[in-house]
């Protein structure tokens, strides 16, 4: 089945960045669903399935990424949707840690693009335009 465009999105611990990220996934020709804070993982993909979601993005502000999002691309799977593409960003874990070890770790819970605290959306969008398939636009 082909899937739109839509991006889920949700972000653990605070509202802050939410509409900063819809905002420019919106601008960027994007139809979003933002599910708001501290989401299940059922809920993302439930929502990923109603809107025929190409990707679900979730953004991190606590740092408890690695037990909030363990076995969501299992769900995924699970649920017919083993395709979508996942994408996480933000402060994913506590305490000091190399974003290259953080990235592999985030790679291996099945996540697509991982991005470290302080990415632009921009830099997110670019990607996921590459990912998708669609023009990368200047």
């Amino acid at each position: 089945m082909e899937r739109d465009d839509t991006a889920e999105h949700e972000t653990s611990g605070s509202t802050q960045a939410l509409p900063a990220l819809d905002h420019a996934l919106r601008e960027a020709g994007f139809l979003t669903e933002n599910l708001g804070i501290q989401v299940t993982q059922q809920d993302l993909v439930d929502a990923a399935i109603e809107t025929n979601a190409a990707a679900i993005l979730v953004s991190s502000l606590y740092g408890h990424a690695e037990l909030d999002c363990e076995g969501l691309r299992e769900l995924c799977q699970e649920s017919g949707i083993a395709d979508i593409l996942l994408y996480i960003g933000g402060n994913l874990v506590v305490g000091k840690r190399e974003f290259d070890e953080v990235e592999q770790l985030f790679r291996g819970l099945g996540f697509d693009r991982v991005f470290p605290p302080a990415s632009s959306p921009e830099s997110a969008i670019a990607l996921l335009r590459a990912d998708l398939g669609l023009p990368v636009t200047a």
